[in-house]
């Protein structure tokens, strides 16, 4: 996205609108949508429809009835209630009628806000001085709300672009009345209060951050619908029941504890149940894990120490679970043949195995060696005294 640059006469600095910056208003591209038709003509059918996007992952959608050329990345200053308010334009063209698609809402039948105009230098300056404003509200609010002694937490402050509305996103585990909050919070700050709440993985997604998987969390970059997640999506995929590793940011379950679920419960289909124990002559086989992509089964006599695990394919499972009902035991549980060997690693962990000095220059260091050598030996004279 294109940084937006307003010249101002005097001696003022330019203010930039940062797009990773997210303390600054139009900060950050959360939820951002790549536009692949970018570099191709309009079709001339009257896309008059633009996307929005205001602070954090709030976005929105108008109609562009000024017939306006506008741009990914331009400032624009659109219909509130009340007044107006400021945002970036984030999807044009083609990909918005996709985007509508996807969250089920109908063209012809949805009432769009009105795109007034491209923001004017006084609109910025008002949007910058009502953004300021956000964080100390939300600490005063949050203080307000425990001197009330509301089971609610203030999670952000979102000021509309003409600083006569803000948004007020709290989380709450049951109903809260904050009938006098709001009282006391219009009086504070002569401003209208609207009170929205929402969830913790919504609040996560605002917040944003790093995965454990090193990437930016899923619910700030891509994720709008948020399925609910159980600990048998866990169970399924043989991951263990960790909850400091199964939990996000937010606390919940991982949402992407749900994107390989439906691949192990495919896989899974012709798999015996676990907890069928094994029959053999040698004693009870007790199920320990499966590696479903390879198709093994491991096993163990002893169900208590949990030791000396024997791998057996499914279909050798599948053979001694139908000797075990027609009442044969079979004399051991996998034949020495059939016993699946384990490969060599494809990878190596060499993490904390390399030197200290393997980015050095090996350049420098002969030249240092070469000197050091050269004050060590004896000058000609001495050695024609010796």
């Amino acid at each position: 996205m294109d940084n937006i640059e307003i010249e101002k006469s005097g001696n003022e600095p330019e203010k930039n609108i940062s797009p990773c910056d997210c303390s600054k208003p139009g900060c950050c591209s959360k939820l951002n949508s790549f536009d692949w038709l970018s570099e191709i003509p309009d079709s001339g059918h009257g896309n008059n429809i633009i996307e929005v996007r205001f602070k954090n992952t709030r976005k929105e959608f108008f109609i562009n009835t000024n017939s306006l050329r506008v741009k990914k990345g331009d400032v624009v200053a659109v219909e509130a209630s009340p007044g107006h308010d400021i945002g970036i334009v984030s999807l044009t063209g083609e990909l918005v009628h996709f985007q509508l698609h996807k969250q089920g809402i109908k063209a012809s039948e949805y009432e769009f806000k009105k795109v007034y105009r491209k923001a004017k230098p006084a609109d910025l300056d008002k949007w910058y001085e009502a953004t300021s404003l956000e964080d100390s509200t939300m600490l005063q609010t949050r203080m307000v709300a425990s001197d009330l002694k509301l089971a609610m937490k203030i999670g952000d402050v979102e000021y509309q672009g003409d600083k006569t509305k803000a948004i007020f996103y709290y989380i709450a585990d049951e109903r809260v009345d904050f009938r006098e909050l709001i009282k006391i919070l219009a009086e504070k700050f002569k401003i209208r209060i609207e009170m929205r709440q929402i969830g913790a993985r919504q609040e996560a997604g605002r917040i944003g951050g790093i995965g454990s998987c090193g990437r930016e969390l899923c619910c700030s970059t891509w994720i709008t619908n948020f399925v609910s997640v159980t600990t048998n999506s866990a169970r399924y995929q043989e991951i263990s029941l960790n909850p400091q590793k199964l939990a996000g940011q937010c606390g919940k379950l991982k949402c992407c504890l749900n994107y390989e679920l439906d691949c192990y419960v495919d896989a899974q289909k012709d798999f015996p149940p676990t907890k069928i124990v094994l029959e053999t002559k040698t004693g009870q086989a007790y199920h320990s894990k499966t590696d479903i992509f390879r198709g093994i089964m491991w096993y163990t006599f002893d169900p208590v120490n949990l030791v000396n695990f024997t791998p057996v394919p499914v279909e050798r499972v599948k053979e001694v679970i139908a000797l075990n009902k027609k009442g044969t035991k079979p004399d051991v549980l996998v034949d020495a043949s059939s016993v699946v060997a384990e490969g060599p690693l494809d990878f190596k962990n060499e993490v904390g195995q390399d030197s200290l000095t393997r980015f050095d220059d090996k350049k420098k260091a002969k030249k240092k060696k070469k000197r050091n050598n050269k004050r060590k030996r004896p000058s000609n004279d001495k050695r024609q005294k010796s």
